[in-house]
């Protein structure tokens, strides 16, 4: 374990003449975003972000719930209160993960991003401490850079995610921090799902020590067998749920929720009132209309077993295809899979010649925290947006730029 900081300028920081805040000479350029670009180029196939798979979206659904708003409230696109029937959904969506909640203790957002980001300026005071993984979701980074936070760093293990021991020792050796982020599911990017045990754990620490968990539970309805309830269903106090609906339904509804004590509620209004009034009143009621239909539950059985096969499909080809002394994490939740290459590969230094063989990837190292070298031989691949035939070819490719290398 490692304590870390984000850094902070030595003198203010200036783009194009214009002064500005000082927190903004420490960002690094958006992983996310350059990805993006490669996957714009003619013939790569892309492992790179962790998208749904379009074919699957349920567009003759969508429209109809669509056409439904609009024919029967046009007042959709105004400015407008919360939609209470979308809450009511979220509440069956939490009881269906065994969380027991009621609406007026959630809070829908755009997207869990953006409950990231509310809970972050609720709960971290500049220069504040956190604890979260050596390797932890580079969204979350972005969210915590402006208050250039003292960060307490623990490792992960590929079955069974989070150090919990590591975080013991933090908080009996009397830190005390802001929050503990941890993804229970469906690990960003490492692929893993916290065991049962450690669940237990972390719980009993956060009650015992008054520190709050920030559960990122973005993919907990992807799984692929039997699932662990959230750390939500263990406390009602201490851990604040994160929820999306974007992995599911659409990443363009930018839709999703916290779960916190009621009391908290208002104070993350006010939060959001700074940032954008909010979440698109259309969108959730398209959303909620969608959900009053009654198709849900027959898409999500339809993804699940599409993307459980895409998965076999890649962990199959990696087996195949990839260097003697690779390991790779096989998820029970999610779209993702961590790769740990064997020897001194550089997975970085590598991504140039992949794309030259029109391949995309992440290199492990984008999810490495600021003066960290960890995750320097990794690499995350998606495997829920390409096409079995792309897998296939695309995880052949690869093979062969690593193979070249090793």
């Amino acid at each position: 374990m490692h304590t870390l900081a984000v850094p902070r300028p030595a003198a203010p920081h200036e783009i194009a003449g214009l002064p500005l805040a000082s927190w903004t000479g420490a960002v690094r350029p958006s992983t996310i975003q350059a990805m993006m670009g490669l996957m714009a180029r003619p013939g790569v196939i892309s492992f790179a972000l962790g998208l749904p798979a379009p074919e699957l979206f349920p567009i003759a659904e969508y429209t109809r719930a669509a056409e439904h708003v609009l024919g029967t409230d046009p007042t959709a696109l105004q400015y407008r209160s919360v939609h209470p029937e979308l809450k009511e959904h979220v509440v069956r969506v939490m009881a269906s993960r065994g969380v027991r909640v009621g609406p007026e203790q959630v809070f829908i957002t755009t997207a869990a991003q953006q409950a990231l980001s509310l809970l972050a300026r609720v709960l971290l005071e500049p220069g504040g401490t956190v604890i979260c993984e050596e390797l932890v979701y580079m969204g979350f980074q972005q969210v915590i850079e402006p208050y250039a936070p003292r960060i307490l760093s623990v490792g992960s293990d590929l079955q069974t995610g989070m150090d919990v021991d590591a975080v013991e020792a933090f908080l009996d050796g009397g830190e005390r921090p802001a929050f503990i982020y941890c993804v229970t599911d469906g690990h960003n990017p490492l692929g893993c799902s916290l065991s049962p045990a450690k669940r237990r754990r972390l719980v009993q620490l956060a009650r015992r020590h008054r520190v709050p968990l920030v559960e990122d539970d973005a993919y907990g309805l992807l799984h692929y067998g039997s699932a662990e309830p959230p750390l939500r269903a263990l406390d009602e106090e201490w851990v604040l749920y994160v929820g999306s609906f974007s992995k599911v339904l659409a990443p363009g509804f930018r839709v999703g929720w916290i779960v916190a004590p009621e009391p908290l509620v208002p104070v993350l209004g006010c939060a959001m009132d700074g940032c954008d009034l909010d979440t698109s009143t259309f969108s959730q009621r398209v959303v909620s209309s969608y959900l009053d239909s009654g198709h849900f539950p027959h898409h999500l059985e339809r993804v699940r077993a599409e993307y459980r096969a895409r998965r076999d499909l890649m962990i199959a080809e990696i087996a195949r295809h990839f260097p003697a002394g690779t390991r790779w994490s096989v998820p029970q939740h999610g779209g993702l899979i961590w790769v740990e290459l064997p020897g001194e590969m550089d997975a970085g230094a590598l991504l140039l010649p992949a794309l030259e063989q029109g391949v995309a990837y992440v290199p492990g190292s984008a999810f490495a925290l600021p003066g960290s070298t960890a995750g320097q031989s990794g690499l995350r691949l998606n495997y829920t947006f390409s096409a079995p035939d792309r897998i296939r070819e695309g995880i052949a490719r690869l093979g062969e730029v690593l193979r070249s290398h090793a």
